[in-house]
């Protein structure tokens, strides 16, 4: 991990408006490092639980959900003085009811804060990328590690986890080589756009919408992801062999896909899907 860092990230300001929901809540800022996700992930191992966001310019073997890779800009845009790609993960101790939809309700709180009124057509791909017309703008991986405290009591061990949840997004142009999906970007529409003030957009908002997942699940965010739901009404194939028609997402965070042979729910993320005709 490189701690040294060109860019302004902003620490102050995050850390003074989340640390309110969050005591103890710090922001740090790297130029390089080889995943965001595996150093807090170490860091959980290791016995650490406070709540921080980690923010690094360059992921040198960032990941996405699957194991696959997640290609972090290579390029730095020195017009804004930091790469085209924000790639950043928030870490804190989180107990919800249920985890089901976890993903989704993430996916709401930052397409939100990207596109408030949806005119830029951001879009939720079950169940854990935003998409802008099929394109992909970002991804969301989450992670979660059993705190040290909670090994030794069977009841908290069950409730009490570790969040860690690594999101990457596309400030700035990115080539398609190598991609399975095609690239968006976030100037696209917003053509002023820098790294270091979306993040500082984001973070208190993704604090908030997880925080209220805690308290009340899936549930208060399920009409918000339909309404940018990029897969409903649509035939969709997936990767175990499932075809059919793709009727939204239940209540429950299922993805839900009527087949010949009546309707589908899909729960786990092990599953990946596309649109029919787009590469799996």
């Amino acid at each position: 991990m490189t701690s040294a860092t060109a860019a302004s990230w902003f620490e102050d300001r995050i850390a003074a408006a989340v640390a309110p929901l969050l005591p103890g809540f710090a922001v740090e800022a790297v130029a390089e490092i080889d995943s965001t996700n595996a150093e807090l992930m170490r860091r959980a191992r290791a016995g650490r639980s406070e709540p921080v966001l980690l923010v690094a310019e360059h992921q040198t073997a960032g990941r996405g959900r699957l194991g696959r890779p997640w290609q972090s800009a290579q390029r730095r845009d020195e017009a804004a003085a930091v790469s085209s790609s924000l790639t950043f993960s928030l870490a804190l101790p989180l107990a919800p009811r249920d985890w089901a939809g976890l993903s989704l309700a993430v996916g709401v709180a930052v397409a939100e804060s990207l596109d408030p009124t949806g005119a830029a057509g951001v879009a939720l791909k079950w169940p854990n990328d935003l998409w802008v017309d099929d394109r992909k703008l970002a991804g969301i991986l989450i992670e979660t590690a059993v705190p040290h405290a909670a090994r030794a009591d069977a009841t908290a061990a069950a409730a009490a986890r570790y969040l860690v949840i690594g999101i990457g997004i596309n400030i700035g142009p990115r080539e398609a080589e190598g991609m399975r999906t095609p690239p968006a970007w976030l100037r696209q529409w917003r053509p002023d756009a820098r790294a270091p003030e979306v993040l500082a957009e984001l973070a208190a908002p993704l604090v908030r919408s997880v925080q209220a997942f805690e308290t009340r699940g899936f549930a208060p965010f399920a009409e918000r992801f339909a309404a940018r739901d990029a897969l409903r009404g649509r035939e969709v194939q997936l990767s175990d062999g499932t075809a059919g028609l793709c009727e939204g997402v239940a209540w429950g965070g299922e993805l839900q896909v009527r087949t010949a042979e009546g309707l589908q729910m899909v729960s786990s993320d092990e599953v990946s899907v596309r649109p029919r005709g787009m590469a799996l």
